[in-house]
């Protein structure tokens, strides 16, 4: 990252580690598409039951201090410790979790902050159960490899890597270790999400053709945080590459719509074009002095990128993203069958025939106050269960709705909502999308992190 100081950078990049290595061995595997004997395949993988679930958290900056206060009112868990690399961020969190707890749970919590590598100390010191993951992106494949190591089911914030190879050492090292690592894709539990996976298991739009996802939020104003925080990390990332960079808000509910990487689709290849380079240069230009260091950088990330999916079946996906461009937030999450299309940003919904009491054919939109019975009909079951346990968690509920879903796999003994390898697929967008536009929009082929057994995985279902 040219004209920013190295080591500065690293140090006040929340807890950066080195990136991880692949042994020889690993890599060849992937390629010739065997399973190491070693190693079990974790579609559809149980852990032992956990009657207590005891956690530690790395980096509790941004995203951290949202899921270590719904995870601490959760009945049977317990905070173990907590490491940032800043020392007040890592009391204050430590010290909400015990007060959340009444003093009679999370106490004696272990703290580590102070240098890039106390969360490798808080590993072998503590032996947690679980290991929560809120750190910049880089940070992701190092941290959960060496939990999972350690014994730890990891759990990581978006995206889960930014390489292909990172994302195939935290396969290896999750088959090899029988712990879960599951990217935690909050929007996958988002009421109009889950009601939309529950219209499609239930045939209401007939066959999934093709689909439209995005994560388009104008976050220009994170270039203020310049010393720590989300944008002090995040804005070389801007510079530096030039892709779809965030595709998983998006691309995880519809995938999980059309049952990607699970018995019937799986990605297949993708082709990816960025518009030029504009927003972010004029930004710094206009906001910042001359000498700021944000204007030393040359911003060469497309404002919009637009990549399309193809599947195995020769379905569709669009895929956009844009953080730069002044326009409204919309993840667009659009699904289109061959009986019907269901659309977000607004929530509308056409079917064939039109919709009785609604509309009267598909070439009007059932929206607003229209859904209403809609919702009344379709709102998937365990929205129904926890959307008020989950109230008044981050972005609108679903943050605390993800989040007791996992303890509850955990304490009962069942698989996770998301796979390792969703998370490994959803997340090879970002390092696909980058090739592709590097090449002139040359179509990239997605590895098969399951090496073949998608085709025997069971589709998630409507689980109540």
């Amino acid at each position: 990252m040219k004209n920013i100081n190295r080591r500065n950078f690293l140090r006040k990049t929340s807890l950066a580690s080195a990136a991880v290595s692949v042994a020889p061995i690993l890599a060849q595997a992937a390629e010739n598409n065997e399973r190491p004997i070693q190693q079990t395949y974790m579609g559809g993988f149980a852990a032992p039951k956990l009657e207590t679930v005891r956690a530690a958290f790395i980096g509790v900056g941004a995203r951290g201090p949202g899921h270590l206060q719904f995870f601490a009112d959760l009945p049977g868990t317990e905070v173990v410790a907590v490491s940032d690399l800043y020392e007040d961020y890592a009391k204050k969190w430590a010290n909400k979790a015990t007060e959340i707890g009444g003093g009679n749970r999370h106490k004696n919590i272990k703290l580590y902050y102070g240098s890039e590598d106390k969360w490798r100390t808080m590993l072998n010191e503590v032996k947690p159960d679980v290991v929560f993951i809120a750190t910049n992106w880089k940070n992701h494949a190092p941290m959960c490899i060496e939990a999972m190591k350690k014994g730890a089911h990891a759990f990581c914030e978006v995206p889960i890597a930014l390489t292909l190879e990172d994302m195939w050492a935290i396969v290896d090292t999750s088959e090899s270790t029988g712990k879960h690592c599951m990217m935690m894709e909050n929007v996958n539990y988002a009421r109009e999400e889950l009601m939309y996976l529950n219209m499609c298991r239930l045939g209401v739009i007939g066959e999934p053709l093709h689909a439209e996802a995005a994560y388009i939020h104008e976050l220009r104003f994170q270039m203020e945080e310049q010393e720590r925080g989300t944008g002090s990390w995040r804005t070389p990332h801007y510079a530096n590459r030039n892709g779809n960079l965030y595709p998983t808000h998006g691309l995880g509910p519809v995938a999980q719509y059309m049952n990607l990487a699970r018995k019937e689709d799986n990605f297949k290849s993708l082709v990816s074009f960025s518009s030029p380079a504009r927003g972010r240069n004029l930004y710094s230009k206009k906001n910042y002095p001359a000498d700021h260091k944000w204007n030393k950088l040359d911003f060469k990330g497309g404002d919009i990128n637009t990549s399309i999916i193809k599947t195995n079946l020769g379905r569709t996906i669009m895929i956009q993203w844009d953080e730069t461009s002044p326009r409204p937030y919309s993840r667009h999450n659009l699904i289109q069958g061959t009986k019907g299309t269901l659309a977000g940003f607004p929530t509308r919904i056409a079917l064939e025939g039109g919709i009785e009491g609604v509309t009267e054919n598909h070439h009007q939109w059932a929206q607003g106050e229209q859904l209403a019975a809609i919702y009344e009909k379709y709102d998937h079951p365990l929205y129904k269960r926890l959307n008020q346990v989950a109230k008044g968690s981050g972005h609108g509920g679903m943050d605390g709705l993800m989040m007791y879903r996992i303890v509850e796999c955990l304490q009962k003994g069942l698989p996770l909502d998301q796979n390792i390898y969703e998370g490994c697929f959803w997340s090879a967008v970002g390092p696909l999308s980058e090739q592709s536009v590097a090449q002139d929009g040359a179509p990239q082929n997605f590895p098969d992190f399951t090496r073949g057994k998608w085709k025997s995985t069971a589709p998630l279902k409507i689980i109540s």
